[in-house]
C-alpha cells in the first residue's frame, strides 16, 4: 500500500470521475426518493424515504476513501459527487452543496478517527456509524426531525443506518474488492481488501 497522502494527477482524475458516476445516480435516486414520499405519506412515513435514500446518497464519500486511502478522499469525492448531482439539475439544486459537505465530513470522520492506517470492515463500518450520526444531528436541523416523537426517531434512525451500512458498508466493500481482483487498485496504491 502506498502512504503517501499525496495527490497525484491519477487521483484527482478518479475523484472527480467518481463525483460525475455518483452525480448521476443521486440524479436519478431523485425519483425513488420523491416515489417514496407519495407512497408513505399516507402511513405518516413520509420522513423515511429521506433515510432509506440516505445510504445511496452518502456512497461516495467511503468509496472514494477506502480506495484512495489518502486524508480527504471521502470528504472530495462526496462533495464532487454533490456538485455533480447540481450540475445535472438535482431538484435540491446549490443546498446540495451543504449536504455533499456534512456528508463528506461524516464520511471522512471515520477514516480520521482510525488516523488513516486501518482500511477494513472496522473502518467501513465506523464510516457508517459516524455518517449515520453526523447525518442525522444535520436532519435534525435541517429536515426537522427535532419534532418527530423518540419512536418515530428511533425508526428513523434505524433506517438510516441500515441503509448507509448496506450501500456504504457492504457494497463498498464489494466494489472494492472487484476492483481489487482487476488490479485496478494497484494503481491507486491500495490493495489487499
Amino acid at each position: 500500500m502506498n502512504l503517501s497522502n499525496h495527490y497525484h494527477v491519477r487521483d484527482i482524475i478518479f475523484i472527480t470521475l467518481i463525483g460525475i458516476a455518483f452525480g448521476a445516480i443521486f440524479i436519478s435516486t431523485n425519483f425513488i426518493y420523491n416515489f417514496l414520499t407519495v407512497v408513505l405519506t399516507p402511513v405518516g412515513l413520509a420522513p423515511m424515504a429521506n433515510d432509506i435514500n440516505m445510504g445511496i446518497w452518502v456512497m461516495a464519500g467511503p468509496l472514494t476513501g477506502f480506495i484512495l486511502r489518502k486524508p480527504g478522499a471521502g470528504f472530495l469525492g462526496e462533495f464532487l459527487a454533490a456538485v455533480g448531482e447540481m450540475f445535472f439539475g438535482g431538484q435540491w439544486g446549490a443546498s446540495t452543496l451543504i449536504s455533499g459537505a456534512i456528508q463528506g465530513i461524516a464520511s471522512e470522520l471515520s477514516f480520521t478517527l482510525t488516523g488513516y492506517k486501518i482500511y477494513n470492515w472496522f473502518s467501513l463500518s465506523l464510516s457508517c456509524l459516524t455518517t449515520t450520526i453526523v447525518t442525522f444531528a444535520w436532519d435534525m436541523f435541517k429536515n426537522g426531525y427535532a419534532e418527530f416523537h423518540f419512536g418515530m426517531l428511533i425508526l428513523l434512525f434505524v433506517v438510516r443506518f441500515i441503509s448507509i451500512f448496506f450501500f456504504g458498508g457492504i457494497l463498498t466493500k464489494m466494489i472494492a474488492a472487484l476492483l481489487d481482483r482487476s488490479h485496478m487498485l494497484a494503481k491507486f496504491g491500495g490493495s489487499n481488501v
